[in-house]
């Protein structure tokens, strides 16, 4: 027990820590407040909500820095706030965002460190949501959702136990929300989840209805009621109600309660008060009504808030002598949901997502599906690279002593701040967006550190050292100091995934020959072919020598690497690549033995895609095309005024405009004996290059976009379009966060009768892996692959395009106040580089390719290299070259989501170091005939290093035992066949054997021999 001093706080601290004993201590639904039989309770929740980052760094923030910007000081308010809950036990406090609460409470001592755990033990402050930040919904990935969020609730349950374990999701601030997130959520353990905004008319609606709250079904085709999520619409978003902000930056009066002063109000502001309940009771079902009494960075001054909402407290509850029905209290969101739940109602329930949000006619927040590109490119590709290290550290089983948890957890935490839904959504400032790419790229050499020791130890065969590892983070623009600037290097390319692939290598050279050799000395086919002009005016390549790049194919182990010994030779042998340009008015046909793409000699753009194993055909047009961005005004409060921004996209026309440009004497075709190229110019800041690697199912369309030019003041929003013959229906299918795959029609939506002001932003979705076209009458697919989130959507029939680029000159009038200009290194407008994947078959066929493809996009080869001039024979003499983690592939049904060193909730010390492990089924039901099957995995014996001694099955946060979670069960108004299954318990009498089931994902703590 800490001694008591003199001071008034640390007497207070030490009486909270005194009255939360381990028999004293009452979190979660036993220790709210009760309710008032035949009464309104009014739930008052005090919360503040602290963007990670959006006009400000997420360390101006933190510290109150820039406060000509926003007045917003984190460490401010958490110090605040604690110091209130423990001067009065009668308060409560919500806080949500971990990358922000971690960082205070790592500068406390111990006295208050010890006293806020207190607050937390008795239910008085109280986590929700408890991810590190509050991720956006649209443009976010399901293996970074789930990441970020563990990271939270490892530090929660590390530092706080059972009782920081957060029971309900708050997701109060993204700009609509995803069916894919209730999904995980509710496989977290949530009980709930609750936020603040969705479409203007479904909430006229819902409000008419009464249907504000409902059951969201996250998945009701796969998962069933275990992705059930009960689901809230908050009635003033997260602000208070109108006349009662009390924070240090807002305007409404105090609660003025001595009567002989003449500013004297308590009875106007109770009686303000009580009729604003009653209306807001007046829209929902239950005698229970939730008051979110914060907002933005409030609660700087905590005592502020405290002491008028005590007041209001007082008061309103004094006027039930006089027979008012309203009863107000502080409370939590969880208690709320836990008096819904004692409610006994039956409960409406919800199958569609909630997108696209808009918040009055012409104001659909779709253009941040696709603001800011480069930063969802790279947030991609840090994803991809983190779960890389943490599989080659797992692998490699590397201790304290190489640091790589501390290396790791950089690059966890800027990931994990880079999925706020004002930072991968592109809604930030510009400084800020830098600083998210300063902290990914930091994340990265730190991350790059660990990839090196683990694969050093992986090589060794004995006791000769393996040289050290080098990367190259601008191979997508054809430059690497190493290949430029070496006439020997190996090359070691790891494969993340459990299952073998082949992967095309392109390496930025400056000689015309090379010699490659294999794993096992074999020479290798290569190919080489001229950097473009295209990529050789991108500024960021400054100072490149390349002029070629070199391309092989690179047939890698499951969850292994090989290594690859190249050389320049000195014999200049003719190039592998014929050039020339089209010419006659006749077709230009592509092909390998699967794909055939056909060209219009008149105009040069793509006509035809044919399947060659199916004999599908699809007739297609492509190309790059742009939309004129609706310019802004000084009257932003009027409809017709909304410009598009980075949140909003309003173009100015229905119908794209186009290029006009004449393919045929801009396209240029290379041929050789691993991939051929169509090279097209639509204008001098609008290329692409069409490949076709030898083998390929699908063409490969790299676009590149930018600077986009604005001399004429004139915004503009690019898109690459599809034009095809299929009769589509108004119906277009786009994935929801990388998983499952939701049908849009045109001009419609589930839940009530959709007005469209904005025919083309009206009808855009977020696009996260891949969005499809189907001819029903056909049966045929045509669907494309993206690297990156992107918006798109289907305007016409048989058309498909998706936002690639956008350069505005207004701000949208939504808070950011700076129009979405991004420029580049050299000042001039930002260029934009980007991948999308053409895949045409049947129905039947195209599920097996988009869903192995979009696992191959984002967990992509990881390439490293060596300027060793060893070799290849000596090398193999104490080094691996070829290595796989596991000792048989796993089915192409089943990835391996997570595998990390991790001792979580259910680890006793041993002699080993346990592992987190997440297997995923990444098929839906009825999607193939054999892959959509349940599958099952015997992990002893499965992972060369080591073998199973121990499973414990998680949640899917990773902070509890399956077998202690206990959700709250809620009626509904229609039965759908409970596809939940009751996961088998995996055990050593039957070799720890996992069964998964389409969509499922099943989270382990495992404990290695």
């Amino acid at each position: 027990m800490f001694p008591c001093y003199a001071h008034i706080l640390f007497s207070l601290i030490c009486m909270t820590v005194q009255s939360s004993s381990p028999d004293a201590s009452k979190c979660g639904y036993s220790s709210c407040p009760k309710g008032k039989d035949g009464m309104l309770n009014v739930h008052l929740v005090p919360h503040t909500h602290d963007d990670v980052g959006w006009l400000k760094t997420v360390d101006q923030y933190f510290y109150g820095e820039k406060n000509n910007i926003q007045r917003a000081g984190v460490q401010y308010i958490l110090d605040s706030v604690v110091q209130e809950l423990l001067q009065d036990p009668s308060k409560r406090f919500i806080y949500v965002e971990i990358a922000f609460f971690a960082r205070w409470l790592n500068e406390q001592n111990d006295i208050m460190r010890h006293a806020v755990k207190g607050l937390v033990k008795s239910g008085r402050l109280e986590f929700i949501l408890g991810g590190w930040c509050m991720n956006d919904e649209a443009t976010t990935h399901y293996n970074a959702i789930i990441d970020q969020h563990a990271l939270g609730f490892e530090f929660l349950r590390q530092n706080f136990g059972e009782c920081g374990r957060p029971r309900v999701a708050w997701q109060i601030d993204p700009f609509g929300h995803s069916r894919e997130q209730a999904s995980l959520f509710a496989q977290m353990g949530f009980d709930g989840l609750f936020f603040g905004r969705a479409d203007y008319e479904d909430i006229d609606q819902r409000k008419k209805t009464k249907t504000m709250e409902m059951m969201w079904n996250g998945s009701p085709k796969n998962l069933g009621s275990k992705a059930d999520l009960f689901t809230g619409v908050l009635f003033n978003g997260y602000s208070p109600p109108p006349g009662f902000c009390f924070d240090i930056n807002c305007n409404d009066d105090p609660i003025q309660d001595d009567d002989r002063l003449h500013d004297y109000n308590v009875d106007q502001k109770t009686t303000q008060f009580i009729r604003y309940a009653q209306l807001q009771a007046s829209h929902y079902a239950t005698n229970n009504i939730i008051m979110t009494m914060g907002s933005d960075f409030n609660y700087q001054n905590a005592h502020t808030w405290f002491k008028n909402m005590d007041k209001l407290i007082k008061y309103v509850n004094q006027r039930q002598v006089n027979g008012s029905k309203v009863n107000a209290f502080y409370s939590t969101p969880s208690c709320y949901l836990q008096s819904l739940n004692n409610a006994s109602k039956t409960w409406t329930t919800k199958q569609d997502d909630f997108f696209p949000y808009a918040h009055r006619p012409h104001s659909f927040w779709t253009g941040y599906f696709t603001s800011r590109p480069t930063l969802k490119g790279f947030v991609r590709q840090t994803n991809n690279f983190l779960q890389v290290c943490k599989q080659l550290d797992g692998l490699a089983e590397l201790k304290d002593t190489d640091n790589s948890t501390f290396h790791l957890n950089i690059l966890r935490e800027a990931l994990g701040v880079a999925q706020h839904h004002d930072a991968v959504s592109g809604t930030e400032k510009q400084a800020v967006a830098y600083d998210y790419a300063e902290r990914l790229a930091n994340g990265v050499m730190e991350c790059q550190k660990v990839a090196n020791d683990a694969l050093k130890k992986l090589y060794k065969k004995g006791s000769t050292p393996a040289p050290n590892q080098l990367f190259c983070n601008l191979l997508n623009i054809s430059a690497c100091h190493v290949t430029e600037n070496s006439k020997q290097f190996t090359l070691t390319v790891y494969n993340p995934l459990a299952r073998s692939v082949i992967s095309w290598i392109r390496l930025p050279v400056v000689g015309t020959n090379y010699t490659i050799r294999g794993p096992k000395g074999e020479n290798l086919l290569s190919q080489i072919i001229q950097v473009s002009a295209d990529t050789k005016r991108i500024p960021e390549r400054k100072g490149s020598l390349a002029k070629n790049e070199l391309v092989f194919r690179a047939d890698l182990p499951p969850l292994g690497f090989n290594t690859y010994f190249i050389s320049m030779t000195g014999s200049r042998e003719k190039q592998s690549t014929k050039t020339f340009k089209m010419k006659s008015n006749s077709d230009l046909v592509m092909k390998n033995e699967h794909v055939s793409l056909t060209f219009d000699g008149p105009t040069g753009a793509l006509k035809q895609i044919t399947n060659l194993d199916s004999r599908v055909t699809v007739q297609v047009k492509q190309e790059l095309m742009y939309y004129i961005g609706v310019s802004g005004s000084s009257k932003s409060s009027a409809l017709n005024a909304q410009p598009s921004g980075a949140y909003i996209f309003r173009p100015n026309e229905t119908v794209p405009l186009s290029f006009h440009a004449d393919l045929k004497k801009t396209t240029v075709i290379k041929e050789g004996a691993l991939v051929q190229e169509v090279y097209q110019k639509f204008s001098p800041w609008a290329t692409q290059v069409i490949r076709l690697y030898d083998g390929a199912q699908h063409a490969e369309f790299e676009w590149t976009v930018g600077p986009i030019p604005v001399s004429d003041m004139i915004g503009k929003e690019v898109i690459s379009r599809f034009s095809t013959d299929l009769a589509t229906n108004g119906v277009v299918y786009t994935d929801a966060n990388g998983r499952e795959i939701l049908q849009r029609k045109r001009n419609h939506r589930d839940t009530w009768n959709f007005t469209n002001t904005e025919p083309v932003s009206g009808n855009y979705y977020p696009v996260n892996s891949r969005i499809y076209l189907r001819d029903e009458t056909k049966k045929i697919q045509f669907t494309v692959l993206t690297d990156r989130s992107q918006g798109g959507g289907s305007i016409t029939d048989g058309n498909l395009e998706l936002m690639v680029h956008r350069r505005l000159l207004w701000d949208d009038y939504l808070g950011v106040g700076e129009a979405l200009n991004e420029t580049g290194m050299d000042g001039k407008g930002l260029i934009a580089r980007g991948k999308h994947f053409i895949y045409v078959d049947t129905i039947e066929n195209s599920a097996k390719f988009h869903r192995d493809m979009a696992l191959k996009l984002y967990m992509a080869p990881s390439l490293s290299f060596t300027t060793s001039t060893m070799k290849q024979s000596d090398w193999t003499k104490v080094y691996h070259t070829s290595w796989s983690g596991l000792k048989a592939a796993l089915p192409d049904n089943v990835h391996i989501l997570t595998f990390v060193q991790w001792a979580g909730p259910s680890f006793t010390p041993r002699t080993s170091q346990p592992y987190l492990v997440r297997f995923e089924h990444i098929y839906e039901k009825d999607e193939d005939v054999e892959l959509s099957k349940p599958v099952k995995i015997v992990l002893q014996n499965l992972f060369v290093p080591f073998d199973v001694q121990s499973v414990e099955e998680l949640t899917l946060g990773a902070n509890l035992q399956l077998s202690q979670l206990h959700r709250l069960q809620w009626k509904t108004n229609q039965h759908f066949p409970d596809l939940s299954r009751q996961s088998q318990p995996v055990t050593a009498t039957d070799n720890f054997t996992v069964i998964l089931n389409p969509m499922e994902i099943r989270t382990f703590q495992i404990t290695w021999k």
